[in-house]
């Protein structure tokens, strides 16, 4: 079911630009919940979902449109647009994986039935646009296990990148299309421990990258490369809970992390790619109550 608003209770999308830290507010709602926000190819349109459904609006001005997906089950917040943003994958909420022609306005299902107790949750597109990344989650046996796949994006065949009990989340690939980075709680003893990861796409042994007390969530690479945009839970928080107290942090080539703003929200707010293009800004949402602020910069 999809989330909405708390009494007094809006959505806000954000535009910042990674090196400066200059800010601006795009879009605010109090009747719509929207979240995940996906930027266009041609740096043009922001994408987000919202109560069930997919919404498109201008970078520079305009109101959320929604978009007619034809009878698809209700969206979640995992969405991403293909290369050449003709497409867009969608999880639904029947946990499987569409493909949405957003010219021709056709979909088709991608993923494999692997009957009830398995959902598939989308977080990548390669950069050749040929494969998908998801986190496919089994409850066989009364346990949750979440694991790293990929599957053709014409559909076949999946590929089972991690296979242990670990959780792991935001499988996403590098700009060359070599890794595959992820959230996970392996090395961590403290429950909900999150750090960030990556794989290479062709298996391996996953390569940890933070090392801090927080716990880091959807590691999204530029598309410029070189470093990774995250958001950052406080120290405990088990899984990636909504209207909470995050930092949007970006991972330096070097390693270091540094932060880049505070805001209200957490699930919902950077769960996709939300990169411009060229890579210079990112797009993310928060969720004040009342006259709390949307967002304050980092020192």
């Amino acid at each position: 079911m999809a989330r909405t608003l708390q009494p007094k209770q809006r959505a806000v999308l954000h535009i910042i630009n990674v090196e400066s830290g200059v800010m601006t507010t795009r879009f605010e709602s109090d009747a719509l919940l929207f979240e995940a926000p996906n930027w266009s190819p041609d740096g043009e349109t922001l994408y987000v979902n919202g109560d069930g459904n997919l919404y498109q609006l201008g970078v520079e001005e305009g109101d959320l449109e929604q978009i007619d997906l034809g009878g698809l089950p209700e969206i979640n917040n995992d969405h991403v647009l293909s290369p050449d943003g003709r497409t867009m994958y969608l999880s639904c909420q029947d946990g499987h994986i569409y493909a949405f022609d957003l010219v021709g306005g056709v979909s088709r299902r991608v993923t494999n039935d692997r009957g009830p107790k398995f959902s598939h949750y989308l977080h990548g597109v390669s950069p050749d646009g040929q494969t998908l990344a998801y986190i496919g989650l089994s409850t066989a046996n009364g346990d949750v296990v979440t694991n790293v796949y990929t599957i053709p994006a014409v559909g076949g065949e999946d590929v089972q990148i991690t296979d242990d009990g670990y959780p792991d989340d935001g499988s996403e690939f590098s700009p060359d299309g070599q890794w595959i980075y992820f959230n996970s709680e392996r090395g961590s003893t403290p429950p909900g421990h999150a750090q960030l990861f990556r794989v290479p796409v062709a298996g391996g042994a996953p390569e940890q990258l933070t090392f801090d007390e927080r716990v880091n969530w959807f590691p999204h690479p530029s598309p410029a490369g070189g470093r990774l945009v995250y958001v950052s839970f406080p120290p405990g928080t088990l899984g990636h809970p909504e209207d909470v107290d995050v930092i949007v942090r970006v991972l330096e080539e070097d390693g270091t992390s540094r932060d880049l703003m505070r805001v209200f929200g957490g699930q919902g707010t950077i769960n996709v790619p939300s990169w411009s293009p060229d890579g210079r800004r990112i797009a993310f949402v928060s969720y004040p109550i009342g006259d709390g602020m949307s967002g304050s910069l980092s020192d």
